[in-house]
């Protein structure tokens, strides 16, 4: 019998594929094995130095006092002017800065350096002279369009802190955060394309700021050319704002910022309760993203580099916007989703652009599985030569599908860990370095010190079991704290495990020092005394070749304290049955053990999903538990869940 009061998570999966980089990437790959043997301290004064420009050097690395930090203290400098001014300064004004493509199909737009810089600096002038200057607060509420990055880098350029929020939330969300920032200015646009139609969103942002009576002054983008209602006084369309203003930098100097001055709140709501302002400053947040984004990516100058994420989540911040810009690179934005007006879409683009670096989420990769690889093959995918994954980890058999299907079975896949709180990829592979493990993100990026350690908080030895993944020393892209909110800064991230932060994700080191994420410590279950990680189950399922996607949570249960539901969605679209859920659990019982072992599989077409493509496991959790649904306004298909329900009640236990 089980350990009762054992907290460790069992780590059950074992996984035995390995792939050594490719020789002719270690001869040129920007980092070599010595990185890992600098010094924390001396690699980031190196990187603040050379990766950045200062109109005052920074006179000391950094302060730190637990639990926050200031980062290349005394220097200042300007966010938009490393973005944007210096590459072209230097000569670079005519390289591609952003590729754009449209949802509707051949609308394009092809952005040079120079060309971003007159947009920015319209932009600025512009927003000047309806009144925002250094220190004032910006929500933006805008789609992946170029006037998202261009009102970024146009707000950084006058020194005004700024909210982006997603657009696919609901008025209450962009609300709570206009209020909670008291921001006075909102840019929207009338509406946004998605599957060939147009969503307004200045109509939400009308209901967002009846609710916000500090925004006097509503910027709109006309986009989808939809009739909305213009407040007199408040509304004014973009084109009037920013079309007649000039577009030299001379006329609009960069502001001088502190290395500690605010750039941006980026809001987390995580599971439950008010969401989170996370304070990414301006200095440690630049060098964070461009250095990660330099190696982990191994960047050249002619490389075409696609990060398939929205701008309005922090991937975006970092790998859209600032990493990609400081790094002077060109950079491939899509507006619309991955299957419109085909399955095909993105492998479209990618042929297009001659894409060599690919940077997306396992729930896009996964999406892309259960639609089959007929639709990669109608492309020439042979210009990548790098595979990324981010938001959550990614099952062996996407891994090894992505790298077969989308990599012709010789890409890399650098497989990155890191949160909305650490502003930059804190776990990854190095292409040049790393031998890469399906399903493993690695080792910590030079400069990271990271452990797992039980629930004493002392550290597990490598290759045995797993526990809580913390952080042991600061880094430049760290959160500055929660906005006006100390003690549950303190409580959530530094109060567990006394001088680390505690990331809140399970995970376990093996024998090689590779570290394997196991998803949210919320989301470990408690079976018969043993402690399973979802994210092991779901890849025991995902491996099953008729499956495509899985996502699993648990339910109460008598007899084992809890049990696992699992939901599934087959490959093709084919439809369950009783045999294939016995088949499914006994597969699972082969793969990493009997206790693992669902209780209950629910079969379903789809899984309900953030229109980012997160799978929202909260919501099958109040499905298995047969309670009412908490909030689903960000979902991208609110109907899915419903449809689960439906299965769900449908379904008797397997066993």
């Amino acid at each position: 019998m089980p350990d009762q009061n054992n907290q460790n998570i069992d780590a059950l999966l074992t996984e035995d594929r390995r792939y050594p980089p490719p020789e002719k990437l270690i001869k040129d790959a920007n980092a070599q094995p010595d990185i890992y043997q600098l010094d924390p301290d001396a690699f980031w004064e190196r990187e603040g130095r050379e990766r950045l420009s200062w109109s005052t050097p920074f006179s000391s690395l950094r302060e730190w006092d637990l639990p926050y930090a200031k980062w290349y203290v005394g220097g200042q400098l300007n966010a938009c002017y490393n973005c944007v001014d210096r590459h072209v300064e230097s000569g670079h004004g005519d390289k591609v800065a952003y590729y754009w493509e449209g949802e509707p199909v051949g609308e394009r737009r092809v952005i040079t350096y120079a060309e971003l810089q007159r947009l920015v600096v319209q932009a600025a002038n512009g927003f000047r002279e309806l009144g925002i200057a250094k220190g004032s607060h910006v929500g933006v509420y805008l789609g992946m369009v170029p006037e998202a990055v261009v009102t970024m880098l146009a707000l950084a350029r006058i020194g005004a802190p700024f909210t982006l929020v997603f657009g696919g939330f609901s008025a209450d969300s962009l609300s709570g955060r206009l209020v909670d920032m008291q921001c006075e200015y909102l840019i929207t646009q009338d509406s946004a394309w998605r599957r060939g139609k147009i969503i307004d969103l200045k109509s939400t942002a009308d209901t967002a700021m009846a609710q916000a009576p500090s925004v006097r002054t509503c910027v709109v983008l006309k986009r989808g050319g939809n009739e909305v209602t213009m407040t007199e006084g408040r509304d004014v369309w973009w084109h009037d704002v920013t079309d007649n203003q000039p577009g030299d930098p001379a006329q609009c100097p960069c502001e001088a910022m502190d290395s500690e001055d605010l750039l941006f709140l980026m809001y987390s709501s995580g599971t439950t309760g008010k969401p989170k302002g996370v304070v990414h400053t301006t200095a440690g947040y630049l060098t964070g993203t461009a250095a990660t984004h330099y190696y982990i990516f191994d960047l050249k100058p002619d490389t075409v580099y696609w990060c398939a994420a929205d701008i309005g989540w922090i991937t975006g911040h970092s790998y859209i916007v600032f990493g990609p810009l400081v790094n002077g690179t060109t950079s491939v934005m899509y507006e619309g989703t991955p299957d419109f007006p085909d399955k095909d879409r993105w492998w479209d683009i990618v042929e297009r652009y001659r894409v060599s670096v690919l940077y997306t989420a396992p729930t896009a990769v996964r999406s892309h599985m259960k639609w089959g690889p007929e639709y990669a093959e109608r492309h020439d995918l042979s210009s990548l030569r790098l595979l990324g994954s981010v938001g959550e980890p990614i099952n062996p058999e996407a891994w090894i599908w992505y790298r077969d299907h989308i990599g012709g079975g010789k890409t890399p896949v650098v497989d990155t860990w890191w949160q909305t709180e650490t502003g930059m990829v804190l776990i990854t592979p190095l292409p040049g370095v790393s031998t890469l493990k399906p399903g493993s993100a690695s080792r910590p990026f030079p400069g990271i010190r990271a452990a797992v350690v039980d629930e004493n908080g002392t550290e597990i030895e490598p290759g045995t079991t797993a526990g809580y993944l913390v952080i042991k020393n600061p880094w430049p892209a760290m959160l500055r704290g929660l906005y006006h909110d100390d003690d549950r800064y303190r409580q959530v991230y530094w109060s567990k495990f006394p001088g680390v932060y505690l990331a809140g994700d399970g995970c376990r080191v093996d024998a090689d020092g590779d570290y394997w994420l196991m998803g949210r410590i919320d989301d470990v279950m408690n079976v018969s005394g043993h402690r399973l990680s979802t994210i092991e189950i779901e890849s025991a399922l995902v491996d099953h070749p008729e499956v495509a996607e899985a996502a699993v949570t648990s339910r109460q249960d008598a007899l084992t304290g809890q049990a696992v539901v699992a939901y599934v969605t087959l490959k093709g679209g084919a439809e369950g049955s009783q045999q294939k859920a016995t088949e499914l659990r006994d597969h699972v019982a082969k793969v990493i053990g009997a206790i693992a072992k669902p209780a209950n599989i629910v079969f379903t077409p789809e899984l309900p999903k953030t229109r980012s493509g997160k799978i929202m496991r909260r919501l099958l959790r109040d499905v298995a538990e047969n309670r009412e649904l908490g909030d689903t306004t960000t979902l991208a298909d609110p109907s899915v869940v419903q449809e689960i329900q439906t299965r769900a009640e449908a379904m008797t236990s397997t066993e």
